[in-house]
């Protein structure tokens, strides 16, 4: 059966009702047929909620936790590996080993896997180390050289080699170590943006009986239209601050932003920080066959085993990725009638039939799936399609703080804002102009919103990117 093609009404209700100011178009004209009509219209004095709850915020709030900070500046550490792969170009008649990178810490006397694309590996002595680092000098174990020809052999010609430390050899009565390896410091940084609102409405319009019984995701209701508005510029900015966390791009030198207006800096977001120090797949869709799925699915799985191998996970989708993951799992069971077995639903063709699944094990990994209405809202990400979700790990981290000079733990994803003891820029509200209590001349009321905040992704090497 052919897919069938889906043809979007209009312009989706995509406009605010609240402009810049409370006017006209902003309430029911009765008069709009005239006044020379017999009757005044059959007025439905409830606003229909077409849309359901229209806001997208949420993510964050199940995913991290939120802390305050006193600086401009975040700045943390995170733990490097233990190991190290060290990638290099091998001269097969010398054994001479040349890399890029002086940090690879192999030493006089380590004991080393070498391999060659194609070829194989050796394992081999390494008997001398250039005084910068640039080059090694490795003798096999097994054959008389890493290029020998003989019977048996693994025969290692000029190119890519690639390598890692597996111990150390030394003969009786030699002296050890001439050098130790020193960890690297791994550091971090993130900076909060100011994000701000208003919201308008004159004395006038205030004092004004609207016509609609409306009501709002901020639980605003009543006749006063102007509180249905200021609700939304309410949910509208908390949506805001919650968007600035996950899109947010640091400005950077060459970068339009900070070169012609250099007192803005950005802020780093979840996407920005992912594609930079994370992980990212687009083979996971809901165009192939479960089995394809399932094969991209365990690449995942042998990624994250590269990293941190976190044991849980979330992940958060757009629909038809989640409906991809479901038939991926259906897939793997066989289901219908007649004596089939139900598997995982414990025999039962009632549970069988609800293929809504929430969550899974597969390997050593558990992974809880949610929809993600930020990457299914027409009017956010949705728009684009070309991000399917995110897998981020659960529970949390341990990094040194450098303000506090110690290791602490944390969420993967937190949230941080400007505070003291004083004064919150979490979420800050305040009314200005002479509408109720009077602080100015303006004869209007504007309800300003403020936040300062953002988004610490820590370990970013255990997420991963879902893309179209």
């Amino acid at each position: 059966m052919a897919t069938g093609t889906i043809t979007a009404g209009g312009a989706l209700n995509s406009v605010p009702a609240p402009g810049k100011q409370t006017v006209a178009s902003a309430y029911v004209d009765l008069r709009n047929s005239g006044w020379a009509q017999q009757y005044l219209p059959d007025l439905m004095e409830k606003e229909a909620e077409v849309f359901g709850n229209r806001t997208i915020s949420g993510f964050l709030a199940q995913v991290g936790a939120e802390e305050a900070m006193a600086s401009d500046q975040v700045v943390w550490s995170e733990q490097g590996r233990l190991h190290m792969v060290a990638d290099g170009a091998i001269v097969a008649a010398t054994g001479v080993v040349t890399t890029t990178d002086t940090t690879h810490g192999i030493r006089v006397g380590d004991t080393v896997v070498l391999n060659r694309t194609g070829v194989g590996t050796l394992k081999c002595y390494v008997t001398a180390i250039a005084s910068n680092n640039t080059t090694y000098t490795v003798k096999p174990y097994t054959q008389v050289a890493v290029n020998s020809s003989a019977s048996g052999n693994v025969t290692f010609t000029d190119g890519a080699v690639i390598g890692f430390v597996y111990g150390s050899e030394y003969k009786k009565g030699q002296t050890g170590r001439a050098e130790a390896i020193q960890p690297e410091v791994t550091s971090f940084t993130n900076k909060p943006v100011i994000l701000k609102d208003l919201y308008e409405v004159s004395g006038s319009d205030a004092s004004a009986i609207g016509w609609i019984e409306v009501s709002g995701e901020d639980g605003q209701n009543g006749y006063l239209w102007y509180l249905k508005a200021a609700g939304d510029t309410v949910s509208r900015f908390t949506d805001y601050c919650e968007m600035t966390c996950i899109e947010g791009e640091l400005a950077t030198a060459s970068a339009g932003v900070a070169a012609s207006l250099g007192a803005l800096s950005g802020t780093e977001g979840l996407f920005a920080a992912v594609k930079s120090r994370g992980n990212s797949i687009d083979q996971l869709n809901a165009d192939d066959s479960a089995a394809d799925n399932l094969a991209s699915f365990d690449l995942i799985l042998a990624e994250f085993d590269k990293q941190g191998a976190i044991e849980e996970n979330m992940m958060f989708l757009n629909r038809g990725t989640a409906l991809a993951i479901d038939d991926m799992l259906a897939g793997m069971n066989a289901y219908g009638s007649g004596g089939t077995s139900y598997g995982v639903f414990d025999n039962s063709e009632d549970m069988a039939l609800n293929l809504g699944f929430s969550g899974f094990r597969r390997g050593s990994y558990d992974f809880y799936k949610s929809d993600w209405k930020y990457l299914n809202d027409a009017t956010t990400r949705g728009a684009f399609a070309d991000i399917d979700g995110v897998i981020v790990p659960a529970g949390v981290s341990s990094v040194y703080d450098q303000a506090l000079g110690k290791n602490l733990k944390r969420p993967f994803l937190h949230v941080r804002y400007r505070a003291s003891q004083t004064e919150s820029r979490k979420m800050k509200s305040w009314i200005t102009g002479s509408v109720g209590a009077v602080t100015s001349d303006l004869d209007a009321m504007e309800v300003h919103h403020l936040s300062e905040r953002c988004l610490i992704t820590q370990g970013a090497n255990n997420f991963m990117l879902l893309t179209a």
